[in-house]
């Protein structure tokens, strides 16, 4: 190994503090790590990031016999965009970021057919449309199924490594360093050891990655990560007590998740309750609103402080959204019973590099994420898929042949199309509007 350990005569400066510029600057001047020392007999990889990517990661080594240990720094659960939130006591029951997934691929075709076989999953039957501002409303009819979380979308996330032997899950954690050191990764979070691994997968992106892979050693997948382009989207939870006021032409069927066109401040609604609970006749309404990414871009703020004053800002300027949307007039909308918002700071990609994973053999460090191949729940999981087998089949050949692991290192990136909220592969709406259409997935 080429790298030194950090001490107090060799110390390793820390990211934290500086500009995303800088942190990119640094990047590209870091010495690439190259590791030299035999594979361990009994490898073991680190996963940094438990949503849908890293998770499936980890399912999929463990599948081939190689531990594994997800770290995360969810404080309710795992899943990352696979959010549900729980108010009590009523309860009230949002999914806040994953709405809903399609299937276009036969590998996580199969994996969902799992889900269905034990409860986990179930097909979506509620109308689905266009909402055009001013209330008129599309109804459209899906080519493919949409998948929901039977009782929402984390209790799904959550129960992926449920069945698993080799998977070991640290949380609530955030590394904020790797150490390259005596042919291993040291893992730490805010100088507290959280172990050393054989190899590493960075399963979560935005600037927290950026910061954390400054100075790993890993130049060329710090250039490749640096390269991605995310939006940011605003989350609406919004609870009323009695139904919206919906549409003069669905007052018979009213649609339960509608894409809105015409108003900067939204971009999608979907009713909860009705999405997760359709036999209840009575109690509140759970809605989930999500903004444009031009609205997110330009109410932006740090996502892990969101001062007040522009929390109310963005619910006004929301719930004032939903009045355009459904032709209401203005200050007519019912007074919700319970709103909170959310800002997904780094919610979907607008470029890609058209890659299921991005590997370097020389710093058995790999990359996944539903980024790499688009912005949808499948994209997630068959990238997770594809790094376990792809370090799974690099540890097995001892290492000894790395250029041929190399796998996404020098790809150039091309930009995403489609809706502000993701991607639906094989869905009829991206067919009849020649968009691609996943709603805020996942690893978002």
């Amino acid at each position: 190994m080429q790298n030194n350990k950090p001490n107090r005569k060799n110390p390793r400066k820390s990211s934290y503090g500086t500009s995303r510029r800088s942190i990119l600057k640094k990047s590209f001047k870091q010495e690439q790590v190259v590791f030299s020392t035999p594979i361990s007999d009994d490898p073991s990889v680190a996963i940094i990031g438990g949503g849908m990517s890293g998770l499936i990661c980890a399912l999929n080594l463990d599948k081939r016999g190689i531990r594994s240990t997800v770290f995360d720094t969810g404080i309710h659960g795992l899943g990352g965009r696979l959010g549900t939130r729980v108010i009590d006591p009523q309860p009230l029951v949002f999914d806040h970021a994953a709405q809903y997934f399609t299937v276009s691929d036969s590998r996580f075709a199969e994996l969902v057919d799992e889900w269905m076989e034990k409860g986990l999953v179930r097909e979506w039957q509620g109308v689905i449309g266009e909402l055009e501002a001013g209330g008129c409303f599309l109804p459209v009819t899906p080519s493919s199924p949409r998948y929901i979380g039977v009782d929402g979308m984390r209790p799904l996330a959550d129960s992926i490594l449920s069945q698993t032997h080799m998977v070991n899950v640290v949380r609530p954690c955030w590394i904020s360093r790797l150490d390259a050191f005596n042919g291993m990764w040291h893992l730490s979070e805010n100088g507290k050891p959280h172990g050393q691994f054989d190899a590493i997968v960075i399963a979560h992106n935005g600037k927290c990655a950026n910061r954390l892979l400054a100075t790993s050693g890993l130049p060329l997948i710090a250039r490749q990560m640096k390269s991605l382009e995310l939006s940011s989207i605003w989350a609406l939870l919004a609870a009323f007590e009695d139904p919206l006021p919906i549409p003069s032409n669905l007052t018979s069927n009213p649609f339960e998740g509608a894409f809105v066109k015409g108003v900067d401040a939204l971009s999608w609604m979907a009713n909860n309750t009705q999405k997760l609970f359709p036999s209840q006749s009575v109690g509140p309404h759970c809605w989930t609103f999500f903004s444009t990414a031009a609205y997110g871009k330009k109410n932006k703020v740090p996502q892990e402080n969101v001062p007040n004053a522009t929390a109310e800002k963005v619910t006004a300027g929301m719930l004032e959204g939903i009045e355009i949307a459904l032709g209401l007039p203005k200050g007519s909308l019912p007074r919700p019973i319970y709103t909170r918002v959310q800002l997904w700071g780094a919610a979907l990609p607008t470029n890609t590099p058209g890659v299921p994973c991005i590997f370097d053999p020389q710093g058995r460090a790999g990359i996944c994420g539903d980024w790499l191949l688009g912005s949808s729940v499948e994209a997630s999981a068959l990238s997770g898929m594809s790094l376990a087998n792809h370090i799974a089949d690099y540890l097995q050949s001892g290492g000894t042949r790395p250029a041929e692991f190399a796998a996404g290192l020098n790809n150039e990136f091309h930009p995403v199309t489609g809706y502000d909220i993701g991607q639906f592969p094989g869905s009829e709406l991206m067919e009849s509007t020649e968009q691609t259409t996943d709603i805020l997935t996942c690893e978002v």
